[in-house]
């Protein structure tokens, strides 16, 4: 009986080793934390980094508005690099790396000593729900960039309803502590695309975010 108890302790951790080693196969670390990946589920299970830009907020005005608004972000160039062949059963990751750790003494006085509240950063830099920073965008392509807009007006003698660019909605799977799996909902059709992440850094408190790009051919 006595051997039966201390078995199951060793086959308890030799499980648990198994079962980190086929996720980690599955689920590979990226080179860059804070960062969306597609993923490629195949036989090599691999990530691709996709197009990184950093856009703030625009907003125009023709006419004095009567010749109508919009506001949003841009992007450089008409089209994305990196090119998908399809847009069914698309999935991407996006990790935390370090911050998802646990914090130490000597990270809270350097956090304190800044004037911060370390309970503050540590929630922030976790990000317990990237669905609450991460937005799927369809972008539009002209005059040579990619435009994600947050609201467009007609103008004032336009019978048109105010317009912005489509969103599409994704299921959240967490892999692991700061790991997640971000599973797109349906099909995405042919077109310019942009995960747009707010608040990665304190750099973003001017309105700015961070845009990962795509397109599906």
């Amino acid at each position: 009986m006595k051997k039966n108890l201390l078995l199951c302790p060793i086959a308890f951790i030799i499980l648990s080793g198994t079962y980190s080693q086929s996720t980690n196969a599955i689920y590979p670390e990226p080179e860059f934390s804070k960062e969306v990946y597609l993923l490629k589920k195949d036989s090599v299970n691999k990530v691709l980094r996709l197009e990184k830009n950093s856009s703030k907020m625009d907003t125009k005005v023709k006419a004095a508005g009567f010749g109508g608004a919009e506001n949003g972000y841009q992007i450089d160039g008409e089209k994305s690099p990196v090119r998908l062949p399809g847009g069914s059963n698309l999935s991407f990751i996006f990790s935390t790396g370090a911050s998802a750790s646990a914090p130490s003494p000597q990270s809270d006085s350097i956090i304190r000593a800044q004037g911060l509240d370390p309970s503050m950063m540590s929630a922030y830099g976790n990000m317990s729900d990237p669905s609450n920073t991460i937005t799927l965008y369809k972008a539009e392509s002209a005059k040579g960039n990619r435009k994600i807009y947050l609201m467009k007006t007609g103008g004032a003698f336009s019978m048109g309803k105010n317009k912005s660019s489509d969103k599409f909605t994704f299921s959240l799977k967490k892999i692991r502590e700061g790991y997640w799996e971000l599973m797109i909902d349906k099909s995405l059709p042919k077109g310019e695309y942009a995960f747009a992440v707010q608040g990665m850094n304190m750099n973003n408190m001017d309105g700015s975010v961070t845009i990962f790009a795509f397109a599906v051919d």
